[in-house]
């Protein structure tokens, strides 16, 4: 089974820019997986939470009926702090990072791009550059290397996409984005359902109509960015994330 593994920084990220290509690949029969680094306590939006305890859990809720909704096969959160990942230890959540992905062994990770997508939110930025150098050291057997000794074997992931826009908020500060190679044309009910599925945040019911809207408007396609690629090869035009990838690839560990 190919297997696609999502990282994401907070809750409803899942849904906003990943979730129509969640869904295609999931009844594609793919095994898909979605890690989320927080729980999203520091939102501005707090579902009439009184603690940021009680929030962390309506989002963890939140996160669950999302996944089920665009039929992720495993969906979890984790515990760093949110609004805070560029002060966490940069090798050890890249080590957390790269021992999940030897155990899922995914053929393609997605993820944002390190400018931090088109709201620049330096969670997304962090999220990418941990999965970027969890996605480049999984495959290496001198990279963490104690995970090794419990029975984990390195695992070369075949390809990295970022997702990316065609447009930018110039509200926000200004941010750079990555160039488009892979575009995925949302079906009718890939883009219902990355609406329904962001609408499954109810903590966050204030961007509901601002996300629909805008979805509607510029997004019923999600575009994504190569960048990497196990094997090495020319910058392409793609309408298929797992294009030229093998489900069982004649070399998946990598070398010193």
């Amino acid at each position: 089974m190919l297997r696609l593994l999502c990282f994401t920084a907070h809750p409803d990220d899942e849904a906003s820019s990943f979730g129509g290509s969640l869904l295609r690949y999931a009844e594609r029969g793919v095994e898909t997986h979605v890690i989320c680094l927080t729980a999203g306590d520091a939102a501005t939006n707090r579902g009439g939470a009184k603690s940021s305890e009680e929030l962390c859990a309506m989002r963890r809720k939140e996160f669950a009926a999302a996944c089920k909704l665009l039929k992720v096969s495993h969906a979890s959160v984790l515990d760093y702090p949110d609004g805070k990942l560029a002060l966490q230890d940069f090798n050890s959540v890249v080590g957390d990072l790269t021992r999940r992905v030897r155990q899922i062994r995914p053929h393609v990770i997605i993820t944002f791009g390190p400018e931090g997508s088109v709201t620049a939110h330096p969670d997304h930025s962090m999220a990418s550059l941990f999965a970027t150098m969890a996605f480049q050291w999984a495959g290496r057997n001198n990279r963490f290397a104690d995970q090794l000794q419990g029975g984990l074997i390195p695992h070369a992931a075949q390809k990295l996409y970022y997702a990316t826009t065609l447009f930018t908020m110039p509200d926000r500060q200004p941010v750079a984005l990555s160039p488009v190679s892979a575009t995925i044309a949302l079906k009718s009910h890939e883009l219902e359902a990355k609406i329904a599925a962001f609408k499954e945040h109810t903590s966050q019911a204030p961007l509901f109509d601002y996300f629909e809207g805008m979805v509607r408007k510029r997004s019923q396609m999600e575009l994504f960015h190569m960048a990497a690629s196990a094997k090495p090869i020319k910058m392409q035009v793609e309408t298929d994330l797992f294009e030229g990838v093998l489900s069982h690839p004649e070399r998946s560990e990598g070398s010193p």
